[in-house]
């Protein structure tokens, strides 16, 4: 109806006072939760790599082998030197495995040190980009023969680091607990402080960018350019399958067949590779010989021990006679070698595999 002149239009009444109170009061609780759920994102994460960190560095301590020479085939030495011939990062695990006390107690005293700081939030982004250093060392070793990719464990934890390098640990923590001492200290400093604070964290994540652009990129160069290794055993590294090698090397002098056990193995180096290899004797005058590569990730396993072979890398089990896969991740079985006698010695066969 039109309006009589002189008049102006009734304004259309909103919403009653208390719903509009009410929807503000929910539009606070949504920010609310928003704001907590963000608050409490990253800790289940925080509370498992910091807890899985310190385990980690704890078992290694615990572990006597971990610290043995290259002799043990358990420990970390004779791991990394089983592993550098085929990793981009090949000349650093040497350098572990000729050092392996200094070597392993930087490795287990730098685990805990990261998940301690994971864990109580204490220079979060410091123990995050320490934590992704340290994945992306075993990533590009223990891992790097793992395929598909997605099977190495060690590719995940380092991706599950980087949010916490991004983010640090503001809540829950003992950064947050020393950022509110600071507090009153920062307001009369201004802002030159926290540009500085930006470059530092900025620039060390560029760094770390770089880094891992530069190892990429050579780990990309030494999976298309086989590695040499010195020809003697004490510098021999694994082959790329596993599998015997058979390059060429000088005349293998063998080893006593007494020193082999009825029942036993005894341990001994491929001729022309100097790969592990593990001979028995399960009844008298009666060998054989099988690789000591895991055909998982190429880690060297332990001396058979009730009927298996044990992967100390990712728990892969052989059957001792047969070397077939007892228990993956392992999907190949231990390669064979060939075996003659000569005499009192035993000489190996290079390449030889009667599996097929």
């Amino acid at each position: 109806m039109d309006q009589p002149p002189g008049t102006t239009a009734p304004i259309a009444a909103g919403p009653p006072a208390d719903a509009r109170a009410a929807a503000g009061v929910d539009r606070g609780v949504d920010r609310g939760v928003d704001r907590g759920a963000g608050r409490h994102a990253l800790l289940p994460l925080r509370l498992f790599l910091g807890a899985t960190f310190i385990y980690a560095g704890l078992d290694k301590l615990a572990d006597p082998h971990y610290l043995g020479s290259l002799t043990d085939p358990a420990s970390m030495a004779a791991q990394a030197h089983a592993m550098a011939a085929h990793s981009p990062i090949g000349a650093l695990l040497d350098r572990a495995a000729a050092a392996p006390v200094p070597s392993g107690l930087a490795m287990a005293f730098g685990e805990l040190a990261v998940g301690f700081g994971a864990l109580l939030g204490l220079w979060g982004r410091m123990a995050a980009l320490a934590g992704a250093a340290i994945n992306l060392t075993l990533w590009l070793s223990v891992s790097w023969g793992v395929h598909p990719y997605y099977l190495g464990n060690d590719l995940i934890y380092l991706v599950a680091w980087v949010p916490l390098m991004i983010a640090g640990t503001p809540h829950f923590s003992l950064d947050a607990l020393r950022a509110r001492q600071r507090r009153p200290a920062a307001r009369t400093t201004g802002a030159p402080l926290r540009i500085r604070r930006h470059v530092l964290m900025d620039g060390g994540i560029a760094t770390l960018a770089v880094a891992g652009a530069t190892l990429l990129t050579g780990a990309a160069a030494a999976r298309t350019r086989p590695r040499t290794s010195p020809a003697s055993p004490e510098t021999r590294s694994p082959s790329a399958s596993g599998r015997p090698s058979a390059s060429a090397g000088p005349a293998d002098p063998g080893f006593a067949a007494a020193s082999v056990p009825v029942g036993g193995a005894l341990r001994v180096s491929a001729p022309g590779s100097g790969d592990p290899v593990y001979v028995q004797q399960p009844k008298a005058g009666e060998y054989t010989a099988l690789s000591g590569l895991c055909t998982h990730a190429r880690c060297t396993v332990n001396p058979p021990k009730d009927g298996r072979f044990l992967c100390p890398c990712h728990n892969s089990s052989f059957d001792a006679a047969t070397g077939a896969v007892l228990q993956g991740p392992a999907t190949e079985a231990l390669a064979r070698f060939g075996i003659t006698r000569t005499g009192d010695r035993l000489h190996l066969q290079p390449g030889a595999d009667p599996t097929g």
